[in-house]
């Protein structure tokens, strides 16, 4: 009788280490596979001959910073900038989408690293036209509707 309950104790052990592991996989397998949809909309975005490539100059507050934005109009695209400096507490960097002279249309929040390096996936902007010029400001970290902080950086298609 004990050899049946040691093994029974036994089994719940083994079978409470395997559940753990198999949810640690299934965790580690869905990160790979929301890492492989990221890569391969990026392979599509980079094989379309209607992908634009926009560069973005740096402005008065950060000078030597630079940017570049894989744009497609229908698909949104992929921004990486280099040389901005780390945002202050509560803050983060928004990207802005310009059509003509019309008002700025928010494309996303970014942050940088300690070296000034960062990325934004951009979704497909809505703004009843082309976009011609997007910026980059230093906004509240939850982002703002309008633009009210500093330009770090421009570009125009």
């Amino acid at each position: 009788m004990a050899a049946g309950i040691a093994a029974i104790a036994v089994g719940l052990v083994v079978s409470a280490a395997y559940d753990r592991r198999l949810t640690q996989l299934a965790q580690e397998a869905a990160a790979l596979k929301q890492e492989t949809d990221r890569q391969q909309s990026l392979v599509a975005l980079l094989r379309d001959p209607a992908t634009q490539v926009v560069a973005l100059a740096g402005l008065e507050p950060a000078p030597g910073a630079k940017a570049r934005l894989l744009w497609h109009a229908t698909a949104g695209g992929l921004l990486v900038v280099q040389g901005l400096p780390p945002a202050p507490e509560g803050k983060a960097y928004e990207l802005w989408a310009i059509v003509g002279k019309g008002a700025p249309t928010a494309a996303g929040v970014f942050t940088v690293d300690a070296k000034g390096v960062g990325s934004l996936r951009v979704a497909p902007i809505r703004a009843g036209g082309a976009v011609e010029t997007f910026a980059v400001t230093l906004e509240p970290a939850a982002g703002v509707p309008e633009p009210t902080g500093a330009r770090y950086l421009a570009g125009r298609l």
